[in-house]
């Protein structure tokens, strides 16, 4: 009697998961995509907000027995934290342009991930880093680039965004399986439980904490007051 009903509770409980992540998604993208409007005092209480957030989350993580060793991790915790999240405030206050920046970012490294996830599934195929994260593939990894690439591309109005979408893409990617390889390395499953049904911050957020610095960068190698992408 119990096997029978075990797959309708595995059912059940993989529908009420979907149910907790969608409602969380339907308030945090909103909010986050208004504070990203709005810029100002604004955005930088968001990212204030987020950075706290992620320095709990890594001090949760920091179960580490030698003071030196927790203090080299809660360090680099708090450079891994700082670095892109001065990267969004600059990128977003740029004149004219950085509500664009930031978009674009957004834009390439979410697509970047909705089209590995699907590529990957209905591909399949290589495996990109089974000791790291098994459920990432190489068709995966391609479908994710060269969908980060068209929406950079279409998002800047022509071949120029296919560069730094291309780079920004990569990063992101390299970030997201860092986290992996990082998460593995301190055996846990999720950086926390921040956010209801997704785990925590650093799990949904390390694609852009990769690729904010990177987003910087080609900010400031662009001309005078363009965009990113020129």
């Amino acid at each position: 009697m119990s096997t029978q009903l075990a797959p309708p509770k595995t059912r059940r409980a993989r529908f009420q998961d979907l149910g907790i992540r969608t409602a969380s998604a339907a308030v945090l993208i909103p909010v986050a995509l208004l504070g990203l409007i709005l810029g100002g005092f604004v955005w930088d209480a968001l990212i204030a907000v987020f950075f706290i957030g992620l320095l709990r989350e890594w001090r949760a993580l920091s179960h580490f027995e030698a003071p030196r060793t927790r203090n080299r991790f809660l360090l680099a915790g708090l450079a891994y934290a700082a670095l892109p999240g001065l990267a969004l405030l600059w990128l977003r206050n740029r004149p004219d342009v950085g509500l664009d920046d930031v978009l674009f970012l957004l834009l390439v490294v979410w697509m970047t991930d909705i089209g590995a996830y699907i590529v990957g599934r209905l591909v399949g195929g290589r495996k990109l880093a089974p000791a790291i994260s098994p459920g990432k593939t190489v068709s995966g990894a391609i479908g994710g680039l060269l969908i980060g690439m068209l929406a950079g591309m279409i998002f800047a109005g022509g071949p120029l965004g296919l560069l730094p979408a291309a780079a920004i893409s990569l990063v992101s990617q390299v970030g997201d399986l860092g986290e992996s390889a990082l998460k593995r390395r301190l055996d846990v499953k999720d950086s926390g439980n921040t956010i209801p049904g997704h785990g925590g911050l650093f799990d949904r957020l390390d694609g852009v904490l990769a690729a904010a610095p990177l987003a910087a960068l080609l900010a400031l190698l662009a001309q005078g007051g363009l965009p990113l992408w020129r």
